[in-house]
């Protein structure tokens, strides 16, 4: 299991790596126009597909999986505060702890535009030499 709070940012830093590299990496291996014959771009589109859809699903999973992780914590810290409402030492633990939720819960927002800018990208370059299964 995920230690949610020093590593999830690195984590996530490091797995968006794939989506920070697109421009490039379609620069790089899918081919112009001009060069279209050289290169089986149908093959590198279609293991790029591949690799963006593992990206974000993983990223999702880790994200999801810490949220509830956090979510099980400000739970217990609630419960635990309704029990001993003089307890400051507590309340701040449970604020810190909601505080984290909360930022957790922004990067679902974050993911989703680092999501739609790459497949936007993959799209522009890949649409005419790969198209991905109707089921996805």
């Amino acid at each position: 299991m995920l230690d949610c709070l020093g590593q999830f940012e690195e984590l996530l830093k490091v797995m968006r790596t794939i989506d920070d590299r697109i421009v490039h990496e379609l620069n790089t291996t899918v081919p112009t126009a001009s060069f279209a014959g050289k290169i089986d771009a149908s093959q590198t589109c279609k293991q790029l597909y591949e690799s963006l859809r593992e990206a974000h699903a993983s990223r999702d999973r880790v994200i999801k999986n810490c949220i509830a992780q956090t979510s099980s914590v400000v739970k217990q810290l609630r419960e635990e505060r309704e029990k001993n409402l003089d307890d400051l030492t507590l309340l701040k633990q449970l604020r810190k702890e909601q505080t984290k939720l909360k930022w957790m819960q922004s990067e679902l927002n974050v993911e989703e535009v680092v999501n739609d800018r790459s497949w936007k990208v993959f799209n522009e370059r890949c649409r005419i030499h790969f198209k991905p299964p109707k089921n996805e």
